[in-house]
């Protein structure tokens, strides 16, 4: 049986690839920022020690052994540029901390473990299109915070393959989740879609497939991959 912590699983993409690990046979241990019950632990990226605390709780709660770690936990809120200076750089360093700098801690945990105990394991990481082409002028800090996940991965994925321990980025561009809604409806709706040659936002099925895939059944060759699910609107 396979381990697997997933962060940011209350709702959305992080909610369906929990559904998908477990109807796999994982045993998954989900997070949420507030609630919690015996498969969830609650914990605040936006506090320091958390990513910490939830590490620590979840090799307790799986038996000491976690295989997979998904970063998928993710924060996006606007950030006008014309906000007041205290105002716009709390934003920044909010969406950071819990974008990238908690995946960063989780990471480091994740592969301290494997390397003192001998074992293999896999990171997915839940990065975004806007990592690569960038978002709009309120959203940097979120562009800036998935850009670095995906240099993060890479790293990873160069430095710890030979130990067997391998690394898997997607970058969805919208999805079809709350999150991604109240964006769209700010930007124009449904004129936003002439930019999608698909014609459609991607769903969480289908990104948690793509995610359930990496954790579960990607080769080992694979490593280092950035896998986009956009519909083709930002073709690499």
């Amino acid at each position: 049986m396979t381990n697997v912590l997933v962060t940011g699983s209350s709702r959305g993409i992080g909610a369906e690839i929990l559904v998908q690990l477990r109807a796999r046979g994982a045993l998954v241990i989900g997070h949420a920022t507030t609630a919690a019950d015996a498969d969830t632990i609650a914990a605040d990226f936006a506090e320091p020690i958390a990513p910490q605390m939830l590490w620590q709780e979840a090799q307790a709660r799986l038996g000491g052994r976690i295989d997979v770690l998904v970063n998928n936990a993710g924060l996006f809120e606007a950030n006008p540029v014309n906000a007041s200076d205290i105002e716009w750089l709390d934003r920044w360093e909010d969406n950071l901390r819990i974008n990238l700098t908690a995946a960063a801690q989780l990471s480091r945990f994740a592969l301290r473990y494997w390397r003192a105990s001998g074992r293999k394991g896999r990171i997915v990481h839940i990065a975004s299109r806007a990592g690569h082409r960038g978002d709009s002028p309120d959203h940097w800090h979120y562009a800036a915070a998935k850009g670095g996940m995906l240099a993060l991965h890479k790293t990873i994925a160069r430095a710890y393959a030979r130990e067997g321990i391998l690394s898997f980025a997607i970058a969805p561009g919208f999805t079809d989740t709350s999150m991604a809604g109240d964006y769209l409806a700010s930007r124009g709706g449904e004129g936003i879609l002439a930019d999608i040659p698909l014609g459609r936002v991607a769903t969480p099925d289908e990104i948690a497939r793509i995610a359930v895939f990496c954790a579960l059944d990607a080769p080992e060759s694979m490593t280092g991959a950035v896998i986009d699910a956009n519909g083709a609107s930002y073709v690499r």
